[in-house]
């Protein structure tokens, strides 16, 4: 892995009334322990809404949907 990997964080963000944006070297391992590996530099998005053919990737059903989602991030989250 060179350096510069190493220094990027991986950065997920909530995107409003859609997925799950995921950026940088991480991998995603669904219940089945099926590995979706997003490797460096790359851009993924994660499904939110539960509609996607795709899971546990985004195939864009929520903008087909109008998926709306219930809440929105916030700084005091995850507490």
């Amino acid at each position: 892995m060179s350096d510069q990997q190493q220094r990027d964080p991986v950065v997920v963000k909530a995107i409003e009334n859609g997925p799950y944006q995921i950026k940088g070297p991480v991998r995603v391992v669904d219940h089945d322990n099926n590995e979706y590996d997003l490797g460096p530099g790359k851009t993924r998005v994660l499904c939110r809404c539960g509609l996607s053919a795709n899971k546990p990737l985004c195939d864009g059903s929520h903008a087909r949907e109008g998926f709306v989602a219930e809440e929105r991030s916030s700084a005091e989250s995850g507490e």
